[in-house]
């Protein structure tokens, strides 16, 4: 590995480069791209809706135990893109977090405030040379009660902000491409069924495949039902249908 004007200063979290680069922090977005899955989120009028890839890499796995779609509150769910075991952990203390400010406020955390809460304990994670910054992007979905539909993005070095639509994992950019493409237009999304097909095809044209219902994992979150849901395959088989029909 040609290590350049890199070499000692990849060493340790906590050192600049003279080039005002901290080398290990830009590893871990690499570390999110590593396992080869994406993941898209969009934003619609009244819902929001995310999708990413489910690969089962053993045939002797049971499929229901591998997801990267999680709950976090009845109203906030998030999708993890990266290391699945760094992804288990932040959601646990997305949880926790959650958990203490229902205790302390009275009320459910609004997505915004959960999505700094966790891209600033990320950002302490960059700080201190006994811990590591985790290899993993946060998507965050949720219905606000005054703001409607939200969507949030969290990456390893401790950065947040708020999408209409966003991509991330190994073909983010592709992702990121379409989508700037499709809301050039102002696509109007009044529906759910408009907004999470919207994000199947983007993942299906940004991966250049046809996804069986078994091979990707939807979840949603409507103005009418806030709750963060997980569809059925079958579910995801009728938008796969209305979307090859469409098409």
């Amino acid at each position: 590995m040609a290590r350049g004007s890199s070499a000692g200063y990849d060493r340790h979290i906590t050192i600049f480069s003279p080039e005002g680069r901290l080398y290990q922090v830009e590893y871990a977005f690499k570390a999110v791209k590593a396992p080869g899955m994406t993941s898209v989120a969009i934003r619609g009028k009244d819902s929001c809706a995310v999708v990413t890839q489910k690969k089962i890499p053993d045939k002797l796995l049971d499929p229901v135990t591998v997801t990267h779609l999680f709950r976090i509150t009845d109203n906030i769910g998030v999708v993890m893109t990266g290391m699945i075991a760094d992804a288990r952990s932040q959601v646990q203390r997305a949880r926790y977090e959650a958990a203490q400010f229902k205790f302390k406020f009275g009320y459910e955390i609004p997505v915004a405030a959960l999505a700094k809460r966790m891209a600033d304990l990320s950002q302490v994670y960059t700080q201190h040379a006994w811990m590591r910054p985790l290899g993993v992007a946060m998507l965050l979905v949720g219905i606000d009660e005054e703001l409607g539909p939200q969507l949030y993005k969290c990456d390893p070095a401790g950065s947040y902000v708020g999408y209409k639509a966003v991509g991330a994992g190994a073909k983010e950019q592709e992702a990121h491409n379409f989508l700037d493409k499709k809301f050039k237009s102002n696509p109007e999304l009044n529906t759910a069924q408009e907004t999470i097909q919207l994000a199947i095809t983007t993942l299906q044209t940004i991966l250049s495949a046809d996804f069986k219902s078994t091979e990707i994992e939807v979840g949603v979150v409507t103005k009418e039902n806030p709750r963060f849901t997980t569809l059925t395959t079958n579910e995801i088989d009728d938008h796969l249908s209305a979307i090859a029909e469409r098409d």
